[in-house]
């Protein structure tokens, strides 16, 4: 196996065998005469070969030499053509980029955008991945994620990409004919009601007015983990659903859909995309992250 000082040396012989001039394969390099002459010397001595032929006017490689120039030249050339192909990474807005969100945030925050942000950068490829719940990145292999801002961990780096969003509690009418609206968060306990499955479990329901604040365990004939699949259920008069405001308000205008308890869903952070650092940051990245970032949020944290 090649060390790193191997092919330092390697490549050394290969400037100095081209330019046949010590003092400038020196320039080339950014290194002294010296410590380029004794970086050659190094490598012969390993080799147990005669590289150079130097006198105090020329230098010239040796047939040893000659041969092994011609055998390294392609792969020296390999080695620069992936260097100069990893570098444009972080240059040009190319290569495919893994990010992990839920459907929700794909829905309202990644499609809308996204027929733009394709015909702006053909040359990026995202690839998506829809959970429910916060999500490891670095163990998971992602690029980035877009998650509500209450769930990125503090080390992250969090771009906002929506404004502040509100839940909805919802129930068709032909649910709420038969059934009396519910005045009071507690009253849900008196429904039937559709559960929003989070990753750490059914997910909680909780209400604001003023300074009270309720926490409510509903229950319900069914518990699913994506916000669109609550709507159809509710649609359907499976029950009373929570969903964002947004996905819901054609249904509730059309009133296929009756909004309650309106006064006691303030408004919660929204979604954010989060990355780990923002140190050489690939170009695709921060083309993408300019693209979804909502008004004139900078990255934060």
């Amino acid at each position: 196996m090649i060390m790193t000082n191997e092919m330092n040396e390697l490549a050394a012989f290969a400037i100095v065998a081209r330019e046949r001039s010590f003092t400038r394969a020196a320039t080339k390099l950014g290194v002294s005469q010296s410590a380029l002459s004794h970086t050659i010397r190094r490598l012969e001595q390993r080799l147990e070969l005669k590289l150079l032929a130097r006198t105090t006017k020329s230098v010239a490689p040796t047939a040893a030499g000659v041969a092994l120039l011609e055998d390294l030249s392609p792969a020296l050339e390999q080695i620069r053509h992936a260097l100069d192909k990893a570098r444009s990474i972080r240059r040009r807005p190319e290569g495919r980029l893994r990010i992990v969100m839920s459907r929700s945030a794909a829905v309202m925050v990644l499609l809308p955008r996204l027929r733009a942000f394709a015909e702006a950068y053909p040359d990026i490829v995202l690839d998506v991945v829809t959970v429910t719940g916060p999500v490891d990145l670095v163990a998971g292999e992602f690029d980035a994620g877009i998650q509500l801002g209450e769930y990125i961990q503090k080390d992250m780096i969090a771009v906002r990409v929506t404004p502040e969003l509100r839940l909805a509690v919802i129930g068709s009418p032909r649910y709420f004919a038969s059934r009396r609206i519910p005045e009071k968060p507690k009253d849900l306990n008196d429904h039937r009601c559709i559960t929003l499955r989070l990753a750490g479990g059914p997910y909680r329901w909780e209400f604001e007015q003023g300074r009270k604040s309720v926490t409510i365990n509903v229950n319900g004939p069914l518990i699913i983990d994506d916000t669109h699949l609550v709507i159809q259920a509710a649609l359907a008069g499976v029950g009373v659903g929570l969903a964002y405001e947004e996905q819901v308000a054609e249904y509730i205008a059309k009133r296929r859909l009756v909004r309650v308890l309106e006064d006691w869903t303030p408004p919660i952070p929204g979604f954010f995309m989060y990355y780990p650092s923002r140190q050489h940051q690939p170009a695709a990245l921060s083309a993408l992250v300019k693209a979804l970032q909502h008004s004139e949020q900078r990255p934060t944290r």
